[in-house]
This record gives C-alpha cells, structure tokens and sequence, in this order.
C-alpha cells in the first residue's frame, strides 16, 4: 500500500501500536491474529511500515523512527539524522531562517532544519514520498514550520527563502548513479539553483571526483563515527575550501593546499586517516600535523615515530614488518597466542576474510594486521591501537 492514508486514521494508527516492534519470525501469527478484526491490506501495510521502522532506528534513533512513516527507498537514502542536524546547525549560523529543500525525500533534512528553527518549503515530486514527508512532518510536531509540495523541483520558485538545499537522486534502476550529471536532477542543475540562493548547500555522493566541484564551491566531507556518509558543496560561504567533518563533534579539518607528504620508512606508529580525511584530500595535512609521511606514494597510511593525539587518524603501534607471506604470517601469530585478528587493507587484493580463514587465529591475544605496500613493496604489518 502505497496510500498512508489508512495508517494514518485511528485505525491505521492502532494497528501501529499494535505491530510495533514484532519479531520477523512472528509476523505471520501477527497478522493472522489482527485479519480478524482489521482489513488484511491494512494489516499488511502495518507490518510492513514496522519493518521499516525498525530498519530507520539506525538513522533516527529509536524516538523519531517509532513515530515516522517511511517508504523503502525513504529508509535507504535519507540522510543520517546526525548528519542533517550538524548540517542544519551549521545553515543556522550561517543566518539562515528559511530554506527551500529541493528533493526532500520522506523529509529527514527538513526535519532537522525545523528542529534548528528554520523554515522549510519541501519539495519533491513522487506523490508517495511527499506524502510521507508531509505525514512526518506532523507527527512529529514540525508540521507549522514545513511545508511540503508535490512539485517539480526545476519549477519551484525558491526566490523567497534565504537558502537552497538540493539532495539530488543518485540511485536508478540499476542501483547507484556515479556520473554527477546522471543524477535526477544533474549536478549542473543543482549548481545553477544554488547560484540564485544567499546560501546553497548541494548533497553528492562523497566519491565525486575533485575535478567536479565548482571553483566558486566549498568542498566538505562528512563522517559519522568513522563511516563517511557524504559530501556537500557549499555555496555563498568559503569558495575553494576544502573541509574533513568527523562527527560526532563535530571536528573539522581545513585543507591548507600542503604538497603530497614524502615517502619515508616505516615508523613506530601507523596512523590510519578518517574516510573524510582521505575523500577530502587532506592526508597531507594529517602527515604534517603527526610530522609524519607516507609508507607509499598512492597510500592513505601516514607512518610516524612519536605517539601524537589527534581526532582524524586512528593510530596503531607496530612491532613487525612482514614481505607478504600467509605461512610467516601464520607462523607468527600462532608464536604468540593471536586468537582475535583484526585485518585491514589499503593496496592489497586479499580480501580480509580470505586470510582470516588460511592463518586460523588462536589463542587468547588479539592482534591488528594491515595488508598494504610501502615503497611498492607487498607488505604486511602487524601492531595494535595504539593508546594515546
């Protein structure tokens, strides 16, 4: 059923309650039981909506989820409410108090924004994904702050809002869209709006090659707890920078348009960058702040011989530096008690499962591996987190 209307009558909302929270191995004595009393396609449309529920707590905690509506697609490409409140935080400094939110989805980014007490026309043009949009926006109390239109976004007069934000749709039939200019609607579109806007804000995928952000754009990635979750081009605020945002903080790293760091031997400690770091480009400016270098020119290991805190690389101690070799490698950790193996790779073909399976870890120690090249070298290197 793609008509919320029914759930959202007292009936609708009844069953909601009723379902909520059902085990997937218990759905079909659930539904048997409620078909007596309640209309088997709304009883269906119940379940169905509590499964996806269960699947939004990842992205909107258990509170906002258990009250939302969500479409399967809604589920999979709304942003992390994380992400939209550090996104919405940053517009509200920025001095905005309105923004147009083209391609709005089931309305997690318009949720966020109102919650920053900003004003929101949210657009999108699937009647389904707007109605759900709408139907989240009054559940949870915002409905005074959202408005939400069933439009084209190409024809939306955005003229009376401080702000554009643009979620361009980067899923097709064939699953996900890599080519920016096959994004519905193309990047260049997007660009063109967010020119006409005091402040723009555009969410791409945070693979998009550097060569595709605007010059007049700021370029910012964004990690949550490690996962990079996307990349935004900001208009109207620092053209040319490039920006690394770990949440949560949130704590962000300003590129300095540093030189690729040197090549230099293995050090003491290896220093893992944050996926943003990394999309961002700014591993160089990771290596500078650690005095540190590179175990391998097209490497994203940064090696250094001092122990330094800092919140965008995860640093490990190393105590062997291995040509790679699956027997040596068995070898060592069977000699010291390694039970708990922990691989990781950058530059290496081997899948870490693969070598999990051949090296059969025992033992009572734990052990972290990283499978990579330095100085184009296949190399393994054994260590662990190193505790700053």
């Amino acid at each position: 059923m793609n008509d919320l209307a029914p759930l959202l009558t007292p009936e609708g909302r009844a069953l909601l309650d009723a379902v909520r929270g059902t085990a997937p191995a218990d759905e079909l004595a659930v539904a048997t039981r409620l078909r007596r009393d309640h209309p088997a396609p709304l009883v269906s449309a119940a379940l169905a909506q509590a499964r996806l529920r269960q699947r939004a707590v990842a992205k909107f905690g258990t509170e906002d989820a258990d009250r939302m509506f969500f479409t399967p697609d809604g589920v999979e490409q709304s942003t992390r409410a994380s992400v939209a409140a550090y996104r919405a935080a940053r517009l509200k400094e920025l001095g905005v108090t309105s923004v147009a939110d083209l391609c709005c989805g089931i309305g997690g980014d318009a949720i966020a924004l109102a919650r920053a007490g900003i004003r929101v026309l949210a657009v999108d043009r699937d009647p389904a994904t707007a109605a759900t949009a709408r139907a989240n926006a009054d559940a949870l109390g915002l409905a005074s702050l959202i408005e939400v239109r069933e439009a084209d976004v190409t024809e939306v007069d955005t003229s009376g809002h401080d702000a554009v934000f643009v979620d361009p749709a980067r899923r097709g039939g064939r699953g996900r869209i890599f080519d920016p200019e096959a994004y519905s609607p193309p990047l260049s579109w997007a660009v063109a709006a967010a020119r006409t806007a005091r402040v723009a804000a555009l969410k791409i995928a945070p693979g998009v090659p550097h060569e595709a952000v605007p010059a007049d754009a700021e370029a910012e990635w964004i990690s949550d707890h490690g996962d990079v979750k996307e990349a935004v081009l900001w208009f109207g605020t620092a053209p040319g920078t490039v920006r690394a945002t770990l949440l949560p903080g949130p704590r962000t790293l300003r590129g300095a348009g540093l030189p690729d760091p040197p090549v230099r031997p293995l050090g003491r400690y290896l220093y893992e960058p944050d996926g943003a770091v990394i999309r961002a480009h700014l591993v160089a400016d990771v290596a500078a702040e650690l005095d540190g270098g590179l175990l391998d020119a097209t490497i994203a290991y940064v090696t250094a011989d001092t122990l330094r805190a800092t919140p965008y690389a995860t640093a490990y101690e190393i105590t062997d530096q291995l040509p790679f070799n699956v027997k040596k490698l068995k070898a060592l950790l069977r000699e010291r008690g390694v039970g708990v193996l922990t691989v990781k790779k950058r530059g290496s073909a081997v899948e870490p499962e693969e070598l999990r399976r051949k090296v059969k870890p025992q033992g009572p120690h734990a052990a972290t591996v990283f499978l990579t090249r330095v100085a184009g070298a296949p190399t393994m290197l054994i260590g662990a987190p190193a505790a700053v």
